[in-house]
């Protein structure tokens, strides 16, 4: 059996600080990411401090960043749970 220690909350937040980190690098303020991004400041404000954002101002962000390849292959390389999953995969 296979826990799960953070909740869909948790990973949110994780995933806005890690874009908040991105950001403050290189050297980019709030304001000058949401014009460039064209997600409204209170929404990266609300984003960098609670981890709650639409996916599409979500994808804004990340493509500012330069971040779109590593979007793109979020889901490319397979988790298998098990054979049966490969098989199905391979039916397909």
């Amino acid at each position: 059996m296979q826990y799960i220690l953070d909740t869909p909350s948790d990973i949110a937040v994780q995933m806005s600080q890690k874009l908040k980190a991105i950001r403050k690098r290189r050297k980019i303020t709030q304001k000058q990411m949401a014009a460039r991004s064209n997600v409204s400041y209170a929404t990266l404000r609300k984003f960098e401090k609670t981890g709650q954002i639409s996916l599409e101002s979500f994808i804004k962000i990340s493509m500012e960043l330069g971040l779109t390849d590593e979007l793109k292959n979020l889901f490319s390389t397979p988790v298998y749970k098990s054979i049966e999953e490969v098989i199905n995969e391979q039916k397909c």
